[in-house]
């Protein structure tokens, strides 16, 4: 079972090195909303040619390996971005690619990894979830690069959080959606050790909470889980192998509705002008509401690919099905 740790500010640097050529940086805007007690600033990492912040992190890990290790191709588990980034990443390096996804990934996320050159495969969530947590991995003569848990998927994440801290140095909080972790632990990683008084906040939607419970119990906890439109955050349990991570890199945790998020992802639109899927806008929905979110705060809006039907209702302040 792979043992993450936390990427050191030298690996964060050298993945930025290395992804500069290929990626721009990505834009630190101010939303202003006249709120007392808090600024509010957005990472919009909708901007990435991908629509999400996870061609970084697959990058990264494509650009990292031995040439003679992806003779055979790459290969990935995702909800969707992640496939998507690395679909992208392996046509860059010129090498075959495979994703493992469910079949009820949003069809805008299967549809860019085919058109892209990439092989769906779709599994079960079951499956999914032991290919995730490394409790079974495939049988494929492709490289598998697990999507949370790789060291270079770690220093690629954290990327985000060394562009935040240059572009608004005195940040005081920093919001991340939380779904297996990889996001909110590389970005974490950057952030706490250039400014270490600053806070980190996974956000969690209604329907699937488990980091909240994990750090209020202080082990990894198995919570129920709700069917919901947000697909890329929330699980039954915290990766297992994340849980250091998160208990020594993360201040706490923000719980948002269906709703708050709807009306965040309304509120991106109109007054940012940026199209944002659920997980996306799950930060700008818990730095309205969370009272730990003071002073200078950073949402990243990790992407926006959203079926079209599923952003019509929610234009229409409708929470889409699941």
């Amino acid at each position: 079972m792979t043992k993450p740790r936390h990427p050191t500010l030298d690996e964060i640097r050298a993945a930025r090195q290395r992804l500069a050529p290929h990626l721009a940086r990505t834009p630190l805007v101010h939303l202003d909303l006249g709120l007392p007690d808090r600024k509010i600033f957005l990472k919009l990492e909708t901007f990435s040619p991908i629509g999400a912040f996870k061609i970084r992190p697959a990058l990264n890990a494509v650009l990292t390996r031995d040439p003679a290790a992806l003779r055979n191709g790459v290969a990935t588990i995702s909800s969707g971005n992640m496939a998507y980034g690395m679909a992208w990443a392996a046509r860059h390096a010129g090498v075959p690619m495979a994703a493992y996804m469910y079949a009820d990934a949003p069809k805008t996320k299967i549809e860019g990894v085919r058109k892209l050159g990439g092989e769906v495969r779709f599994i079960s969530h079951e499956a999914w979830w032991r290919y995730i947590t490394d409790a079974e991995r495939p049988d494929i003569s492709e490289l598998v690069i697990n999507p949370v848990t790789d060291q270079a998927v770690l220093a690629g994440n954290g990327t985000i959080g060394m562009e935040i801290v240059e572009d608004l140095p005195d940040v005081d909080c920093v919001l991340t959606p939380y779904g297996g972790g990889s996001l909110t632990s590389g970005v974490a990683s950057a952030v706490k050790a250039i400014r270490p008084q600053a806070k980190i906040l996974a956000v969690e939607g209604e329907h699937a909470a488990p980091v909240t419970a994990s750090l209020a119990s202080g082990r990894v906890e198995e919570v129920e889980t709700t069917p919901a439109f947000i697909k890329s955050i929330g699980g039954p349990s915290l990766l297992p192998q994340m849980w250091p991570l998160v208990r020594s890199l993360i201040d706490g945790a923000a719980v948002v509705t269906l709703a708050q998020v709807v009306e965040a992802m309304q509120l991106l639109f109109t007054r940012a002008k940026v199209v944002a899927e659920g997980a996306g806008a799950a930060s700008l929905a818990a730095a309205l509401t969370s009272p730990h979110a003071t002073g200078n705060v950073v949402c990243v809006i990790s992407g926006g690919n959203i079926d079209a039907e599923d952003y019509i209702q929610v234009l229409r302040g409708e929470i889409p099905p699941p």
